[in-house]
């Protein structure tokens, strides 16, 4: 497990371990921490302060939509602190944010110093779209202290160049959301007419589209459950109805947040570490905005106190693991910068969507946000097994390790149009299992966490995953998939091959189950566990139990968001035909952990059916694949 190095040069206040055991942040933590890094991107800013052109690599964008992502994600965490203070702006952010706005829209388009780029499709460099609902949630923040000052010239090309977000194409998911907010902060201010109905309620029809229930949504046609959930899907409308005071939208899609807290409360380690799993993951503590939305809205299932162990929980990790440099920007990475952690769009400032975060300061002084007691986190209280169908998701946490793990079988990236060949493997959603200790190894290097079927020297891919149910009881829990195994090499696909798998988790353990179906003659399948670096202090084990005939390691050298280098472990075996695979595997940082061997007393397999009879004769799993079904007593 990777521990905490002091190494950001953001000036925070005292701990006060007295309101806050766990973390020792208070409100005045935040916003120090907003106001330094605002601060150090403000270093980079052209001199009309239209664009904050932050140094690194360029994204897929150009470096003018990189500047205004610069100018747009900073001018969020300066608004939710400005506001959150009721106008107090000791560091004079919005007068600095005002002068970018006249500078950027006085000629858009342009190839000069300032100028904003234009909004166009989400097909033609289409980033602004995204950066506009930033600009137009913080002017709808800090209206009475930016916006109702400004110059009427001032405030008319804003709405123009604000409104082509209305006329344009975003992309086929939350992007929808982007024209969403950019309406329904021109209503706001008295500039609504028919197109900004029509781009909020395309957006609205949209949602209800994409919701599967659980309080998840999919990130467009497709099935991506990912944290996308909280830092857009929830946080735009609900944002928008608390802002607007729209009782019944707040009711709606509270609700939903609401059930979505549920289980993602539980998605945080005991160090404040959020799962990681998913694309973006460089915005960081930005996976805490919907927990502090919550709180502020009334929308949740978790008491003040435990929501402020979240979100604090998550902005310590990160700063105290390399999050910022020297420079005390953001890196793009995960602890430090981290190259495997990144999407082609990622840009310099793209890690400052995590001022999505800092809406927690919309609660003032006084809120019970602030003002109550921190409480333990969902995965600091009793070990937890939860199972969420709609998504397709198994969670599993354990108290005497704060570790929490992500089952998936459910979630993938590959959208409706895509055919299943035609995409790569996506590391970050891919795996079977994600933590929030270990990260999963590059494409480049051997799958953690991956049943591979080989034909032919290549390894099988897993791309859309098609959930099968999931469900549990007190202490344990199961969730279920079927994939088509695809090739990079060769031919993309061997017809009737198919591979059908069960996470069942009992306690700490996790029993992985396979039934792999039209093998071809000299196929051989593997399974790999999770990837762990040389000096951590984590166990991860993995154990054959019917089906696999040798054990052995693989190296990982690019290693993962947490270890610069890992190792895997594997089983492997022959297989053609049918056949059905069972092992046992295990992620834990007690240095006593029972070996795996001991857990199981043992495995029968009959046909169809699997009977595991665990060990402590607490229980025996039952697994049928025609058709499926898992029991456990």
């Amino acid at each position: 497990m990777t521990a905490p190095h002091p190494t950001s040069p953001i000036q925070l206040p005292a701990e006060d371990r007295v309101s806050s055991p766990h973390t020792g942040y208070t409100r005045a933590h935040w916003e120090a921490a907003a106001d330094g890094l605002v601060r150090a991107a403000w270093q980079w800013a052209t001199p009309g302060g239209a664009l904050l052109d932050l140094p690194g690599r360029p994204s897929a964008s150009g470096v003018r939509s990189d500047g205004l992502e610069g100018y747009a994600r900073t001018f969020l965490a300066a608004a939710f602190r400005v506001a959150g203070a009721d106008g107090k702006d000791p560091y004079g952010w919005l007068d600095r944010y005002a002068d970018g706005l006249a500078a950027g829209t006085l000629t858009p388009g342009r190839e000069d110093a300032e100028s904003w780029p234009l909004i166009r499709d989400h097909t033609v460099f289409g980033q602004p779209m995204v950066e506009s609902a930033s600009v137009a949630i913080g002017l709808r923040l800090t209206r009475p202290w930016l916006w109702d000052r400004l110059d009427s010239g001032v405030q008319d090309r804003t709405e123009e160049w604000l409104r082509d977000a209305l006329r344009h194409v975003p992309s086929p998911n939350n992007w929808y959301l982007f024209p969403y907010s950019v309406a329904g902060f021109l209503e706001s201010v008295g500039r609504g007419d028919a197109e900004t109905a029509r781009a909020k309620q395309r957006a609205l029809d949209l949602l209800e589209g994409w919701y599967r229930g659980d309080g998840w949504y999919a990130d467009g046609d497709g099935r991506a459950f990912d944290h996308y959930n909280g830092w857009a899907l929830h946080l735009y409308p609900v944002l928008d109805a608390h802002l607007s005071g729209d009782t019944e939208l707040s009711a709606r899609y509270g609700a939903r947040l609401r059930e979505h807290l549920q289980g993602f409360s539980l998605l945080f380690g005991g160090d404040g570490a959020p799962i990681h799993f998913g694309r973006s993951l460089t915005y960081r503590f930005a996976a805490a905005s919907s927990v502090a939305l919550g709180a502020i809205s009334g929308h949740t299932p978790l008491t003040p106190g435990a929501s402020r162990r979240l979100i604090s929980g998550s902005l310590r990790y990160f700063l105290e693991r390399g999050a910022t440099g020297t420079d005390g920007l953001l890196n793009l990475g995960w602890h430090g910068p981290h190259e495997a952690s990144l999407q082609n769009y990622s840009a310099p400032a793209s890690p400052y969507w995590a001022s999505k975060a800092f809406v927690s300061l919309l609660a003032p002084d006084g809120h019970p946000l602030w003002a109550a007691t921190e409480e333990p986190a969902p995965s600091e209280g009793p070990d937890r097994v939860l199972a969420l169908p709609a998504p397709g998701l198994l969670v599993q946490s354990t108290r005497a390790d704060g570790i929490v793990r992500l089952h998936n079988h459910g979630s993938d990236h590959v959208r409706p149009h895509e055919g299943e060949s035609g995409v790569p493997d996506e590391p970050l959603y891919s795996r079977q299992s994600y933590s929030t200790v270990t990260g999963p190894t590059s494409g480049a290097n051997a799958a953690d966490n991956h049943l591979a079927v080989v034909v032919a020297g290549a390894r099988s891919g897993r791309r859309v995953i098609r959930a099968l149910g999931a469900g549990g009881g007190y202490g344990w829990g199961w969730a279920a998939s079927w994939h088509r195994p695809v090739f990079t090499s060769g031919s993309p696909m061997v017809p009737g091959l198919r591979v059908e798998s069960v996470t069942v988790v009992h306690g700490r353990y996790e029993l992985r189950v396979h039934r792999v179906l039209g093998a071809p003659d000299g196929a051989r399948v593997e399974q790999t566990g999770w990837a762990t670096g040389r000096d951590d202090a984590l166990t991860s084990a993995l154990h054959g139990l019917h089906g696999w005939e040798s054990r052995d390691e693989v190296r990982a050298p690019q290693g993962t968001a947490y270890t610069p280098w890992a190792v895997v472990p594997r089983l492997s075996a022959p297989a053609e035909g049918t056949v059905v695979l069972v092992a046992l595997a295990s992620l834990t940082a007690q240095p006593d952990a029972e070996p795996l061997d001991a857990v199981v007393s043992g495995v029968t397999v009959d046909g169809d059916t699997v009977e595991v009879r665990w060990a402590d004769g607490a229980a025996t799993t039952r697994i049928g694949f025609a058709p499926m079904t898992v029991t456990h007593g």
